[in-house]
C-alpha cells in the first residue's frame, strides 16, 4: 500500500530495493506521503515537508549551511530532532510487530540462517531491516511476555535476552 501513488517505474525499483538508498530517487516531499501508513495525518506530513523546504533553502551541496545566527541554527536543529521523535513514536507499532514477528520466526536456530544468535539478530534483524539506535531501544522495550503462550517460549525468550545482551541500554 506504500507504493500507491507512484509511476510504475518507481514502484518496480521500490519493489526490488535492496537498500534504503534506492528511496533517494524519490522527491523527498513525495516519500513523506507514506507516513500515512504509520499513522501521521495531512498536518503532520505538511510540517514534515517544510523542514524538507527549509532544508533546501537554508543548505547548499557545497557544505555550507546557511543561518543568519546561532541560536537560528539551533532552533532548526531542535525542530529536526523533535520531528525524528515524533516519527518515531509512529513508528513504534511497526517496529515492534517486525522485531515480535523476528523473535517467533527465528528461535530455532536449526532452521534459521546463522545458528549463533548474534549473528542471526546482527544479519536479519539489525542489517536486513536498517534498524537505527533508536529502532534498537524500542525492540529493547518490547514486553516478550506477549509471547509467553507460544509453545516454543523458552528458545523465544532466549532469543530475546541474546538481543539484549548484545545492546543493552545504554545509560545517559
Amino acid at each position: 500500500m506504500g507504493l500507491i501513488g507512484f509511476g510504475k517505474d518507481i514502484e518496480k525499483s521500490l519493489l526490488e530495493a535492496t537498500s534504503p538508498f534506492v528511496f533517494s530517487t524519490v522527491n523527498e516531499r513525495s516519500i513523506l506521503r507514506s507516513f500515512t501508513l504509520i499513522a501521521c495525518d495531512n498536518g503532520k506530513i505538511g510540517t514534515y515537508a517544510k523542514l524538507v523546504d527549509d532544508r533546501n533553502e537554508t543548505a547548499h551541496p557545497n557544505g555550507n549551511i546557511f543561518f543568519s545566527t546561532q541560536a537560528a541554527l539551533n532552533d532548526k536543529i531542535t525542530e529536526v530532532l523533535r520531528v525524528v521523535a515524533e516519527i518515531q513514536a509512529h513508528s513504534k507499532p511497526v517496529i515492534e510487530h517486525c522485531f515480535g514477528e523476528f523473535l517467533l520466526q527465528n528461535h530455532d536456530a536449526d532452521t534459521r540462517e546463522y545458528a549463533d544468535d548474534a549473528d542471526q539478530i546482527r544479519e536479519m534483524l539489525i542489517h536486513a531491516n536498517y534498524l537505527s539506535q533508536m529502532d534498537v531501544e524500542v525492540c529493547l522495550g518490547f514486553d516478550i511476555n506477549k509471547l509467553a503462550a507460544e509453545p516454543e517460549f523458552p528458545a523465544i525468550k532466549a532469543l530475546f535476552d541474546a538481543f539484549v545482551a548484545l545492546y543493552p541500554v545504554e545509560e545517559a
